[in-house]
């Protein structure tokens, strides 16, 4: 009995190891800014016009304290 022909002989597909390590090096760091959009993804200005609001908010309601700390 001889060796089981039934099966094709195929060859590997080469790839160039910096190419796929580069290709994985730019898809960790691009999932990784997504995540830092999503993370810290807002404005300055709409941080800015936020944080004056809440100052504003802070200082409305200090000024309809009734005895305050003094």
């Amino acid at each position: 009995m001889g060796p089981n022909l039934d099966w094709e002989y195929r060859m590997a597909e080469v790839i160039n190891l910096r190419q796929a390590r580069k290709r994985a090096d730019r898809q960790q760091r691009e999932r990784e800014a997504e995540h830092n959009r999503l993370a810290h993804g807002e404005p300055k200005r709409v941080r800015k016009h936020r944080d004056a609001e809440a100052e504003k908010a802070a200082r409305d309601l200090d000024a309809h304290r009734i005895g305050g700390d003094e």
